[in-house]
């Protein structure tokens, strides 16, 4: 994999049921993660982190010669993971993930920010007191002139778009979510827009949005680092089991070259 490229891997953790496969993956992880699993409450919890976790370390020894139980992650002051190794096939190698239930997705490229989000949109009902105040003026303004019919799926569509975008940038929560907001100019365009006092150029990002399965929607975050825009390959997995390449059909994404807008 080059610049030019980003894998998202996406794993349907209520369809691998095949118990004999945890114990091997639970031997990849470190003893830290191996803690952390027992800590969740519910078994489904506990198997999609192991799923995660599995997937993490798998996939990224698919890039650089390092064996999946020997990754070691470090987290920025924002709780961002990062890979800690500085061998050989290492360098410039970043990875997302994100995960909700039904569905775990997995992006890495190189040399290039990453972001991304996985929200179950029937999981819980979108709320406007939230997009009033955490969400840009026009983005909860758009939300106010929903039809209730609508409101669930534009709420997630902004939702998913905002996380990709904090994640690639690493900053968490500490980025206020009411000084960058999204819009749709067409139905299958989104733009981004940023408060001048964040300190960024929202020309320099990629976004991508899609719906990996009818209960799930994900938006991909990339830097844009290269002349072209990124070839984006996606693959559905299990970890130590199997792959295959599939197509996604993408609701929305952005233009190379767009203008950013000043928010207003």
């Amino acid at each position: 994999m080059d610049a030019g490229q980003i894998h998202l891997w996406l794993v349907r953790d209520d369809q691998v049921t095949d118990e004999r496969l945890l114990a091997p993956m639970r031997a990849l992880l470190s003893t830290a993660e191996r803690a952390q699993e027992v800590r969740f409450h519910f078994p489904h919890d506990q198997k999609r982190y192991l799923l995660t976790r599995a997937l993490v370390r798998t996939v990224l020894s698919r890039y650089a010669p390092v064996a999946p139980a020997d990754w070691q992650f470090a987290a920025n002051a924002q709780g961002r993971p990062r890979i800690a190794q500085a061998g050989d096939g290492c360098q410039g190698l970043d990875f997302n993930v994100s995960h909700t239930r039904g569905l775990i997705a997995l992006a890495v490229s190189r040399h290039r920010n990453l972001g991304v989000d996985v929200e179950q949109v029937s999981a819980r009902r979108g709320s406007l007191d939230i997009a009033q105040r955490f969400f840009s003026p026009p983005e909860a303004a758009d939300l106010a002139s929903m039809p209730e019919w609508a409101l669930q799926e534009r709420f997630y569509a902004y939702w998913t778009l905002k996380e990709s975008y904090i994640k690639a940038r690493g900053l968490g929560l500490s980025l206020p979510l009411e000084q960058f907001g999204f819009a749709f100019p067409g139905e299958s365009e989104v733009r981004l827009s940023v408060d001048p006092t964040l300190g960024d150029d929202a020309a320099r990002w990629s976004f991508w949005q899609m719906r990996p399965t009818p209960e799930h929607l994900l938006a991909l975050c990339a830097e844009r680092c290269t002349p072209q825009p990124p070839l984006l390959t996606v693959r559905e997995a299990v970890p130590l089991q199997g792959e295959r390449i599939v197509q996604l059909p993408v609701l929305r994404r952005s233009e190379a070259g767009t203008a950013p807008a000043a928010l207003p």
